[in-house]
């Protein structure tokens, strides 16, 4: 029988970096309004802002909390870029190395399915494709994608040598962006996937047919929905993926285009074992706090209407 556990994460109240100003909430009070709309998981955000080691195990713990991942942007498209970031995946994997919570997550690998934590691995992009997300912008040249694999290759041996199994986040405004790009570093890596319905929607792809398509390379997902006339506005206004966001360009699940009965149809068929998080990237002080977090509430009911 297939085991499903839901996470959200910080992206969903706008916590993104710690450097883009104070949160709209604490940390201790995102792990309680997410613990109190049932969700039994959450991804890491940024360093620090859900602590480390003792003060991360007391809050996750404190909850009833798993950790379902945490995520390290590089800069693959350019070697000396991609040397410099590699300690910020190092630093993201000691915090999971220092955090008991992994052992009991640990345990759910052999009795209920995968849900130790995934580093997830993001590519830093362009600004260019940042500008214009969606595959509204050049992406590498042929001769690129060998070095391109190769250091995404490197990054996932780091994350093996301490023990994780990591996943490879496609994302709007970056280099692997639409489904011919998801496709071809599949084919140049052996990196499992994070599919995420949201950036794969905006991009032109079909997350159902993805989820069978990919069913062997799908490690870890991310369910989010997404408004492509948010997105054809916002570009042709000149607004780059940041506004996207502010916008409500990844809207709340039942609010975009997302087939979200058909993802999770999906998800049984292909009898998908991992966490689901639940995503929706948004930025802070645009909407009322109180609504962001009846949202996500409102985005794990519908999930379970499902059968999730």
């Amino acid at each position: 029988m297939r085991v499903t556990r839901i996470a959200n994460a910080p992206v969903s109240f706008g916590v993104f970096e710690l450097s883009d100003g104070p949160a709209p909430l604490t940390a201790d009070e995102m792990v309680r309004a997410l613990a109190d709309a049932g969700y039994t998981g959450i991804d890491l955000g940024p360093i620090g802002f859900l602590g480390v080691g003792e003060e991360l195990t007391r809050r996750l713990s404190g909850a009833g909390f798993l950790l379902a991942g945490g995520w390290a942007d590089l800069a693959y498209s350019d070697a000396a870029a991609f040397a410099a970031g590699l300690p910020a995946l190092e630093a993201t994997l000691e915090v999971f190395d220092a955090a008991p919570p992994y052992a009991e997550a640990r345990l759910f690998v052999a009795q209920e399915g995968t849900f130790a934590p995934r580093p997830t691995l993001g590519c830093s992009g362009s600004p260019a494709r940042f500008a214009r997300p969606g595959g509204n912008a050049p992406g590498l040249a042929g001769d690129e994608w060998s070095g391109y694999a190769k250091r995404v290759q490197e990054a996932a041996q780091r994350c093996r040598a301490h023990g994780y199994e990591p996943v490879f986040h496609h994302h709007l405004g970056t280099f692997v962006e639409t489904p011919a790009e998801v496709e071809r570093l599949l084919e140049l890596t052996d990196v499992d996937l994070c599919l995420d319905t949201g950036h794969l929607l905006l991009a032109g792809g079909d997350p159902v047919r993805a989820l069978r398509d990919w069913r062997e390379r799908i490690g870890h997902v991310h369910v989010k929905d997404g408004d492509p006339d948010i997105l054809a506005a916002a570009l042709e206004d000149g607004a780059d993926l940041r506004e996207i966001m502010g916008r409500g360009g990844f809207s709340a699940l039942g609010r975009g285009v997302l087939d979200l009965p058909g993802v999770v149809a999906a998800l049984d068929e292909i009898d998908y074992q991992g966490w689901i998080v639940v995503e929706q990237d948004t930025l802070p002080g645009r909407r009322p706090l109180a609504d962001v977090i009846a949202d996500q509430a409102a985005n794990l009911a519908k999930l379970k209407e499902l059968g999730l």
